[in-house]
């Protein structure tokens, strides 16, 4: 696991490229530990859960009995 300083910036990172997706940018790059990934409209998804995870290791995530009921 990363240090705590190092999830911040990956966390501020891709929120920000959440941000641009949003917006309209048509591609945004975030990198990491020698990796690079894209993010487009089509994978807000996947950013979101990128996001979501980050935020767990950080320990500002949903805990284990706070999901969200969906009908």
């Amino acid at each position: 696991m990363a240090d705590t300083a190092t999830l911040e910036a990956r966390l501020e990172e891709a929120e920000e490229a959440l941000h641009q997706v949003l917006i309209g940018q048509s591609v945004t790059v975030t990198a990491y530990d020698g990796h690079r990934t894209e993010y487009g409209p089509a994978k807000e998804g996947e950013l979101r859960r990128y996001i979501g995870s980050l935020k767990r290791e950080l320990g500002r995530g949903r805990g284990p009995g706070s999901r969200r009921v969906v009908f």
